[in-house]
């Protein structure tokens, strides 16, 4: 049996974009039946949140959408460049921050990319919906990881 494919999700605080993410990838994982062939986690460039819970926002509205989420944030570190095979930040400067600290990494495994490059048709930044009032920045931000989940999934399952 061959080793299940691991992806990393990451964003600034790991609070918003990357755990709903994670959480939407898992859900899609679950719904085909490959938990056999996939890993997922979540984590940020950041380490202002480290071992707190989803915005309660993030949260609501996976709840929304029957997905259910137990993880808490973490900031990412030197390993997950070589354990992870997929590493997708939410935008340019989660980007930008995981190539710079990959160059750090003696003979990194993962594949560094944005989460928005799976739907190359839309614009491929996920904006950061945490100083949005209200939830219409989270479920846009749903909306995209799972059509970006989804085009991934298709891609490379």
């Amino acid at each position: 049996m061959t080793e299940p494919k691991r992806v990393l999700f990451v964003c600034l605080g790991n609070i918003c974009r990357s755990p709903i993410a994670e959480a939407v990838f898992l859900h899609l994982v679950k719904q085909r039946k490959l938990e056999d062939k996939w890993i997922a986690d979540s984590a940020a460039t950041g380490s202002w949140h480290t071992g707190s819970l989803p915005d309660k926002r993030a949260l609501s509205t996976l709840k929304k959408h029957n997905i259910p989420y137990n993880n808490t944030a973490r900031q990412v570190h030197r390993d997950d460049f070589i354990e992870y095979d997929y590493i997708f930040g939410m935008d340019e400067h989660n980007q930008q921050d995981l190539e710079e600290e990959a160059r750090r990494v003696k003979n990194p495994k993962a594949k560094i990319m944005l989460l928005g490059e799976m739907c190359p048709e839309d614009d491929v930044t996920i904006r950061d919906p945490y100083y949005d009032s209200g939830s219409k920045g989270f479920e846009e931000c749903y909306e995209k990881c799972l059509k970006c989940c989804t085009a991934f999934l298709d891609k490379y399952s």
